[in-house]
């Protein structure tokens, strides 16, 4: 158990180099986000909540790695209230990462589609209740973390008391990680369909930053739940063998999902101007609409 002796796991060593690449790349670019505040100016005071409040989330689960990529390499060290008070910050800090790349997705559609404006009251009350929302649902991880014994060594892992509790918090995990898709996908739809089809596509830097948002949210994400649902259909069938496979691989699939708190600040932040580039769009289709009328020739 001395930190000399190396943890030779095959899915241990990958998911600690992920790791270890997400901390030193992903600390200093939300820092800076939150110090810098890149073209915040352009934009509405929602969005600027929004964004620092990603940052902060996004920051808050990169801290703690150092910790878990340790724990991976040799040995958890620090005991059962340190395994469960991080695990509860990083669910709390994932969820609400999550959940405001959906809000921020849902605001511009909002604005962009609707035109419509939230006041510093309204954002005030949508952050704490998206806090609200992430602290209940972290709290299934919280009751079920512990650490436990793995051959020689200890680790910091779930241990669920019966079958219907793992069912329930990996189900949670992924009703909340879809439902977030979900809204990102269709409010990139809506604003796509609502603009000017060839000038948004026509706008190189606006078409690869929405694709971006997508396909990366939906690459990083989907392993982890699919894993999720394979170890819950597992679980049903009571198949010992699958359980213990998925199971293993929620170390790389876990991995992946940190490096999307690296790229937040590069997607969401320091090029945060679609917003103003879509509005744009919108009144020039608007502008166009009104000319091709009878009101506009007249």
């Amino acid at each position: 158990l001395a930190p000399g002796h190396l943890y030779a796991g095959t899915e241990g060593v990958p998911a600690a180099v992920i790791l270890s690449l997400c901390f030193l790349l992903g600390v200093p670019g939300n820092i800076a986000v939150i110090i810098l505040k890149p073209n915040f100016q352009q934009l509405s005071s929602m969005t600027q909540s929004l964004m620092l409040n990603l940052a902060v989330s996004d920051l808050l689960c990169l801290v703690t790695l150092p910790l878990w990529i340790y724990s991976l390499l040799y040995n958890w060290i620090f005991g059962l209230l340190a395994c469960k008070v991080l695990i509860y910050l990083i669910y709390c800090s994932v969820y609400g990462s999550m959940l405001t790349i959906a809000l921020l997705s849902f605001q511009r559609y909002m604005l962009v589609v609707h035109q419509q404006f939230y006041n510093q009251k309204e954002t005030r009350l949508l952050l704490v209740l998206l806090w609200l929302v992430v602290m209940i649902v972290s709290i299934p991880a919280l009751v079920a973390r512990r650490d436990i014994p793995d051959e020689q060594w200890l680790r910091c892992r779930n241990q669920f008391s019966s079958q219907p509790q793992k069912i329930a918090v990996q189900l949670t995990e992924t009703l909340v990680g879809f439902a977030s898709f979900f809204i990102v996908a269709f409010s990139y739809v809506q604003l796509y369909r609502k603009v000017n089809r060839a000038a948004f596509f026509n706008n190189p830097q606006t078409s690869r930053l929405v694709t971006s948002i997508i396909i990366v949210f939906f690459v990083l994400w989907i392993p982890y739940h699919a894993v999720n649902v394979l170890s819950v259909g597992a679980t049903a069938l009571h198949n010992e063998r699958l359980e213990k496979l998925f199971g293993n691989k929620h170390y790389i699939v876990t991995a992946l999902t940190f490096i999307n708190s690296c790229l937040n600040p590069l997607l969401y932040a320091f090029t945060s101007h679609i917003c103003k580039c879509l509005n744009h769009l919108n009144q020039i289709h608007e502008s166009s609409f009104d000319v091709a009328t009878p009101e506009g020739i007249s």
